[in-house]
């Protein structure tokens, strides 16, 4: 009797068909063809097994207390070992549900203009772990603060733009682990530019006439409160890409936070820290091929401070989702679960999207349109 009752009261406060109109289309029919749901004993199908899945991955849930509330709610009678197998075997479909959700069709650029998104990883480590066990590669279209692409990768998937597929007008925006020739080259070649910062030693850059360039002396003549600029090209096998070196000088207590930084990551990878890095750290300094044209020195710096919206959207997942720690161990679960929760992300994207311009009667009218007849 208290089951029949829990489960009305759920009726009440069910939204399911809202969301249901956010999810990509053949989203049921992919949960058989990813293997997610090859037969229905427990769960008789795709729309439950989701349900089932998102009050573990968005509530938080342990196994225990999902098989608990969906018992309750009357959809399934499944025990916790049973719904930690669906949610194992469900990764190929969570992953398809999450990349769908990014993939819709890109508004053409007005001429002129550049798309602009902002690259970043973040790290997700497993119980118990002092590393980091997964990383997942992002990119936020920073017209909406919405993900247009993601990537997961084991602790060995280093970052790099060549993980991003770049189109004609795109501006990347990226940190220090962006700032490498390669990286450089592959958005070039796309039609693409790129504002990165870059470090003294992952990037070198050079002159018109190929010498390279000794980047601190230049440095060293920035004076603070001032944006100085020098015409540099990076050079990546055959490949030549032109570009400005655009630098600003830090304030002494800014120099000396950043000097502290890099003193305890050295001791903490026990890596001796030289003399020419502790100089660099005085100073903030990126390289961009967008021509001076479009935006000058001082506005190049500006557009590099917008790249910290991806990290805020990293401590929205980290804080609000629960993405940083893994409750899993194994390989096949620690991705599904992953996925399920960059799913649940862009889902909520939508949504909020969506409840910009919210309708009083909670629908899209043409997703219930009926004939007259």
């Amino acid at each position: 009797m208290a089951g029949v009752e829990t489960a009305e009261r759920f009726k009440g406060l069910d939204d399911w068909q809202v969301v249901c109109q956010f999810l990509p289309e053949g989203w049921e029919q992919a949960a058989r063809e990813t293997g997610a749901l090859r037969r229905t004993r427990g769960i008789k199908d795709a729309e439950t097994l989701l349900r089932v899945l998102l009050v573990h991955l968005a509530d938080g849930c342990s196994l225990h207390e999902t098989a608990v509330r969906v018992r309750a709610a009357g959809w399934c009678g499944l025990s916790p070992v049973a719904l930690f197998k669906r949610l194992r075997a469900a990764e190929q479909w969570l992953r398809w549900l999450a990349e769908r959700l990014w993939r819709r069709p890109i508004v053409p650029t007005v001429p002129g203009t550049y798309r602009v998104r902002a690259v970043d990883a973040t790290t997700v480590q497993e119980p118990g772990s002092t590393g980091t066990d997964w990383r997942v590669h992002f990119c936020l279209d920073l017209a909406n603060l919405q993900c247009d692409h993601f990537e997961l990768t084991d602790a060995k998937g280093g970052e790099t733009f060549r993980r991003i597929p770049v189109a004609k007008g795109d501006l990347m925006l990226g940190d220090r682990a962006y700032g490498t020739p390669p990286g450089v080259a592959h958005v070039s070649s796309a039609g693409g530019d790129v504002l990165v910062r870059i470090t003294l030693q992952n990037m070198p850059l050079y002159s018109a006439s190929g010498v390279k360039l000794a980047i601190l002396k230049r440095l060293q003549t920035v004076r603070l409160g001032e944006t100085k600029k020098w015409a540099t090209w990076v050079r990546s096998g055959k490949q030549q890409i032109a570009g400005r070196l655009v630098a600003v000088k830090r304030s002494v207590q800014a120099t000396r936070a950043a000097q502290r930084r890099l003193r305890r990551k050295a001791s903490r990878n026990q890596t001796r820290l030289s003399e020419r890095t502790l100089a660099g750290a005085g100073y903030v300094f990126v390289w961009t091929s967008i021509p001076k044209e479009v935006l000058t020195a001082s506005e190049v710096m500006e557009y590099y401070r917008l790249r910290w919206q991806i990290e805020l959207a990293f401590k929205r997942m980290k804080s609000i989702l629960g993405l940083g720690h893994l409750p899993k161990e194994s390989a096949g679960s620690c991705r599904a679960w992953i996925h399920g929760k960059l799913f649940i992300a862009l889902l909520l994207e939508r949504l909020l999207e969506e409840a910009e311009a919210v309708s009083p009667w909670g629908y899209r009218l043409e997703s219930v349109a009926q004939s007259l007849a």
